[in-house]
């Protein structure tokens, strides 16, 4: 079991946008994979992109630039 890790968790209000959230990171190298949402965020969809801490203003930056909506982006243990 791997030990949890203070993670940026950023969620999506449908499917559409986590989905393009991973293909736009993966085409683009950035950091990070989908995840389901952790128990302790709510979140419409189900599921969330989780990469490290340090990268909140790269993905707000991806987000922005490809239209792709978030529900909130927030720190956790994952």
């Amino acid at each position: 079991m791997r030990k949890k890790q203070r993670k940026l968790v950023v969620t999506f209000h449908t499917t559409a946008d986590a989905m393009d959230m991973e293909q736009v990171c993966r085409q683009r190298q950035v950091e990070g994979r989908l995840i389901p949402v952790p128990t302790a965020i709510s979140a419409g969809c189900g599921l969330a992109w989780c990469a490290g801490t340090d990268s909140r203003e790269l993905l707000e930056q991806v987000m922005r630039d490809h239209g792709i909506r978030r529900h909130q982006i927030q720190e956790c243990m994952v």
